[in-house]
């Protein structure tokens, strides 16, 4: 991943993998025996966007700091972008645009204790709070019950928090506890391929990426994909080691919070009367107990200002 806002790379290689996809009959072109690829041609493209050939060839090659938004629109129609997609390509274009308009890159933020409230109240629900670089920045005693394994992993940062890239790609475990490992993969990488769009400037990120793309051959294959997602939501089935198989939906919600930073509020839930019902209350019991023995020991502790007790 280079480390240069608008990377020419980065927009060639997204324009022709989605070029490389539509083939002449989706198109509604005609098709030639003698085609030497499978998807379409640039002066096809630019047929389809009405723009001239070489004015694509070179917006393919990377020059699309200055391209107008209709412009843009009338590539993604052409290429048949989804939404997702659609966004990727514009934020491509924005951080492509001279330094002087390029927005800094997003402050980290610490989650205001009203988050860490509201996660705490919901105790039949799992729910976490994860930064666009995947990493879950606060969590619920139900949450940290249903996905031990990625926070007892030896991937968690110094300050033990889980990155969920990290868990999936490094973690020889998350095969076995993720029951769908793929898809969650596909979903993760195109997660921080939209992240990468977003904020170009953010060293973190382009760390993440390098790790993982030296490490994991499965995300570098993931990532040479370039498959953009913004929003996740859907059912994720897991092999918990306690409870065993759990189908949860899962919902992902924004979570605006000052500077500029955009996290996610993820909440998994269990289709009422199902098995998966049953185990989950069974590890909110758990995790309820758990969380009143840690208060009580904390409240037990003294601390450095405490008068400690003395002869009676």
């Amino acid at each position: 991943m280079d480390q240069r806002p608008g990377n020419r790379g980065e927009i060639r290689d997204f324009l022709a993998s989605r070029r490389a996809r539509i083939t002449p009959a989706q198109a509604g072109l005609p098709t030639s025996a003698r085609r030497r690829v499978a998807g379409l041609r640039r002066e096809e493209v630019a047929v389809l966007a009405g723009v001239s050939t070489e004015w694509y060839t070179r917006l393919e090659k990377g020059h699309i700091g200055g391209v107008s938004e209709d412009v843009l629109d009338a590539v993604a129609r052409a290429l048949r972008l989804d939404d997702d997609e659609r966004t990727y390509l514009f934020d491509l274009a924005r951080s492509s645009r001279p330094d002087s308009r390029t927005p800094s890159r997003r402050r980290d933020v610490e989650v205001p204790p009203r988050v860490q409230w509201l996660l705490d109240s919901m105790t039949m629900s799992s729910a976490f709070v994860r930064n666009g670089r995947m990493d879950v920045v606060a969590s619920n005693p139900l949450a940290r019950a249903v996905l031990a394994p990625m926070f007892d992993s030896a991937t968690v940062d110094k300050r033990g928090r889980p990155n969920i890239a990290r868990y999936i790609f490094l973690d020889p475990g998350a095969h076995h506890f993720f029951v769908d490992w793929n898809a969650a993969g596909i979903a993760t990488a195109a997660l921080l391929r939209a992240e990468a769009g977003r904020e170009p400037r953010d060293r973190a990120l382009r760390e993440l990426v390098g790790e993982l793309s030296t490490l994991s051959p499965a995300f570098r294959s993931q990532w040479a994909a370039h498959d953009v997602l913004i929003r996740h939501d859907g059912i994720k089935r897991l092999q918990h080691p306690d409870v065993g198989h759990l189908e949860l939906t899962f919902q992902s919600l924004d979570l605006p919070l000052p500077g500029r930073a955009v996290h996610d509020l993820i909440i998994y839930t269990a289709e009422p009367g199902t098995p998966s019902e049953d185990r989950l209350k069974l590890l909110a019991s758990w995790a309820a107990t758990q969380s009143r023995a840690d208060t009580r020991s904390r409240v037990a502790e003294p601390t450095r200002h405490s008068p400690q007790p003395g002869p009676l």
